[in-house]
């Protein structure tokens, strides 16, 4: 017989919710002590449910559950702070996030640091116009936090300080190799490399490369797969960007 564990007042977040039979909810959730865990919220699409209007993305809670299996049953669940406001391309832009943390954490695996820089993350864009900034600091904090750190300082091959007039190709299973080319898609100015690793995001060139980068580290970390909200983001940005003018309009 499997035994029963049960969970009191736990830190956490919604990241992904779905309808449950009638009028039940699936909550995928990031703890803080016990990682991503999947919760049944029983009756809570229900017009008197006690958790209407509690279970929500980007609210941090207080929950309470038990476990049996894989599969958990919410017991209680308390709004913990203020609620943020978020909205436009702060809201796609925590839905990416959400969905970087589903995608990458195990379930029942604790990653109180991750936790916690994902409590950041959220705020910062509820509170910051800096929303691509905020966005390739949370990415890379959070590779280097399961093991997948960029290596932004040494040529692969060479083992030498990255120079900052060389171009260099970032190849994700080993880092960035020294070419004679100055253009491709993973090839970066060593100024460039230097400035992601230090997050200088306030430089548009070195966010654009930054972005970029982790574009396509995440896709490979992520066995090639394209998380929906970064490519309504990307789509987004991409209709915002002036058109340019067809010969005849020139």
């Amino acid at each position: 017989m499997t035994a029963t564990r049960r969970v009191q007042q736990q830190p956490a977040f919604v990241l992904h919710h779905r309808p449950f039979r009638d009028t039940s909810q699936l909550l995928d959730v990031v703890s803080r002590e016990y990682g991503k865990v999947t919760l049944v919220a029983r009756g809570s699409r229900a017009a008197k449910s006690k958790f209407r209007g509690v279970l929500r993305p980007f609210q941090s809670l207080r929950l309470s559950w038990f476990l049996r299996s894989d599969l958990g049953t919410l017991t209680g669940a308390e709004i913990d702070a203020a609620p943020l406001t978020l909205s436009g391309d702060a809201l796609l832009s925590a839905y990416y996030v959400n969905e970087l943390v589903l995608n990458f954490l195990h379930r029942h695996d604790p990653q109180p640091e991750i936790f916690d820089t994902y409590a950041q993350t959220i705020t910062a864009l509820a509170q910051s116009g800096e929303l691509a900034a905020n966005l390739r600091v949370f990415e890379m904090e959070l590779l280097r936090l399961l093991g997948y750190a960029l290596n932004l300082d040494y040529d692969a091959n060479l083992h030498e300080p990255i120079d900052e007039q060389r171009s260099y190709e970032y190849r994700v299973d080993q880092g960035p190799v020294s070419v004679t080319r100055s253009e491709g898609p993973m090839v970066f100015s060593g100024a460039r490399l230097r400035g992601i690793a230090a997050a200088r995001f306030e430089d548009p060139e070195v966010l654009r490369d930054a972005g970029r980068l982790l574009r396509e580290v995440i896709r490979h970390h992520l066995d090639g797969r394209e998380l929906k909200s970064r490519k309504v983001l990307l789509d987004l940005h991409r209709a915002r960007m002036p058109k340019k003018p067809s010969p005849e309009e020139r």
